[in-house]
């Protein structure tokens, strides 16, 4: 067999997996894309140690070890999508950037609060009259 077929191969499964991981806003398809660019990796490992005939199967067993790695990626990876889809309702990647930069804003404080606990004086938060951070009145009002 010719090195160019399984060469060939793993460098259309790569690119439909690089194409996935820039075009897709769900985290699971990017996860699912990432998969497809190491499987093509893995292959392209494999092709080149038959191809070179090495006694000692380094491309066999260096894809055993991306293997193991690209397991405990997804199982990661998916841990923590799944966290982030019951906390925030989405796995959409545009969303979830948009969220985070909405949560930074909530958090300031009041620039009305900030002048009542000028007058107010001692023990109280900067920004707050009644001590309390925006964070931590967020905190309160989530639990």
């Amino acid at each position: 067999m010719h090195l160019a077929y399984p060469a060939v191969l793993a460098a259309l499964l790569f690119c439909v997996g690089l194409y996935g991981v820039l075009a897709r806003r769900n985290a699971i398809l990017v996860l699912m894309s990432v998969e497809l660019m190491l499987n093509a990796v893995n292959l392209n490992l494999v092709a080149f140690d038959v191809w070179l005939r090495d006694t000692l199967h380094s491309g066999q067993a260096l894809t055993l070890f991306t293997i193991a790695i690209a397991a405990a990626e997804i199982g990661i990876g998916l841990a923590i999508v799944l966290a982030v889809y019951r906390n925030r309702g989405t796995s959409d990647i545009d969303r979830l950037r948009d969220t985070a930069e909405t949560d930074e804003a909530e958090t300031l404080p009041d620039t009305a609060d900030a002048d009542d606990a000028d007058a107010d004086g001692a023990g109280a938060a900067p920004g707050r009259a009644d001590g309390k951070t925006g964070k931590t009145k967020k905190a309160e009002a989530t639990t």
